[in-house]
């Protein structure tokens, strides 16, 4: 259990945290700061630099049983802070603005309680995951050879949702998070003078039929197996003159599906339409791949797993909010274990996330900890 000194002290850390996050893939700082704060807590061996700044702190029982893994995630956002919070981002357009901050405080929170009060069997393992925002993070980490040493049966992660009560855990069987991916495309021309538009080859008109013709993907509103959803994020023709006629041009599209053979299926459909307009425009084309996320599914054991420890903790819990169409990186570790997603409310009025006035609550670190201690004691025990 954690005493009021605990709490007063992992607000501070979290806070401390909150005033110097990094981008996804520069994590170092934060990855030195969570690996002090692990060894402190004598975890049986600590591995770190996994898919890049990733830590993994491993409580081994040396008695048989499953291993159980929660994650939380490392990297902020490229967000500009606006509020008069002693503790704001000090950094100037970064921010930790989706709660994650707040996600390996509770981590850390949990690894302390568990070193005070080892398990009786099996293996913790407290995964604190590199470049989550950009869906990049999870794929490293589980492709790192030592992820061998601790593959876990069973998966947890909390992520804090605004929009629902105070302490409300808005989880369910099957999906929770959509996936998807971002694909760049670029279509090349060539150059002409403004005057003589006609010596070049201009994407212009491609772009507009593009934009047209992509939303005929777009499919449904309810997150069953046939949604689809196609959303331009940027769109850039040639440079800023009035003197040229544009040669080059490129979109940003993001494709967002509720199952992951749906999104592949998507993306081939999107390329094909790219294809045949850049004919069309006598164009060439090039795509690159951003930003790819696995759908999140809740294995139905691992979700069941979580409800008990919920009942058990008289936590108010339901499926107000789910599934998402919102990506989440932590899809991944479920196709490598049983795993189950859990949303923790900050309130139903409380600022969103990635909205440049979001702070975590500090008073939800108890109530995350207490569902992972929960999950801990009821599948290996306690001295």
């Amino acid at each position: 259990m954690l005493t009021d000194l605990d709490l007063l002290e992992l607000s501070e850390f979290r806070r401390e945290l909150h005033q110097y996050p990094e981008l996804s893939g520069y994590e170092l700082e934060t990855s030195k700061k969570i690996l002090t704060a692990l060894k402190e807590m004598g975890p049986s061996q600590i591995i770190d630099k996994m898919g890049g700044y990733g830590l993994a702190a491993i409580f081994d029982s040396q008695k048989k049983g499953p291993t159980i893994l929660f994650r939380a995630e490392l990297d902020a956002l490229p967000i500009q802070e606006k509020n008069n919070l002693p503790w704001a981002s000090k950094l100037p357009g970064v921010s930790h603005t989706c709660g994650h901050d707040g996600h390996m405080t509770m981590l850390l929170a949990l690894g302390r309680v568990i070193s005070r009060n080892p398990i009786k069997c099996g293996k913790v393992v407290l995964m604190f995951q590199p470049s989550e925002e950009n869906g990049q993070g999870a794929r490293a980490v589980v492709s790192d050879a030592r992820y061998k040493q601790i593959k876990p049966d069973l998966a947890f992660a909390i992520h804090i949702e605004p929009g629902r009560p105070f302490g409300y855990v808005s989880t369910r069987p099957g999906l929770i998070n959509c996936a998807s991916l971002g694909l760049k495309i670029t279509l090349n021309g060539k150059t002409a003078h403004a005057a003589d538009p006609s010596d070049g080859i201009s994407p212009s008109l491609a772009v507009a039929e593009f934009i047209q013709k992509i939303a005929k993907f777009n499919h449904g509103d309810e997150l069953n197996n046939n949604f689809k959803l196609t959303t331009i994020t940027h769109v850039q023709i040639g440079e800023q003159s009035f003197g040229i006629s544009p040669g080059d041009a490129s979109i940003f599209v993001t494709l967002r599906t509720s199952n992951d053979d749906s999104l592949s299926q998507l993306d081939k459909d999107v390329r094909e339409l790219v294809s045949n307009i850049s004919t069309k425009f006598e164009l060439t084309f090039d795509f690159e791949i951003f930003d790819h996320f696995a759908a999140s599914i809740n294995d139905k054991e691992a979700h069941d797993i979580a409800v008990d420890a919920m009942k058990a903790l008289n936590i108010n819990y339901g499926s107000i909010g789910v599934p998402m169409r919102a990506s989440e990186d932590f899809g991944i570790f479920g196709m490598q274990s049983r795993a189950a997603m859990l949303c923790l409310g900050p309130g139903e009025d409380y600022a969103a996330l990635h909205n440049p006035d979001y702070d975590f609550n500090d008073d939800l670190i108890p109530i995350g900890t207490g569902i992972f201690e929960r999950i801990t004691r009821d599948l290996l025990g306690t001295y």
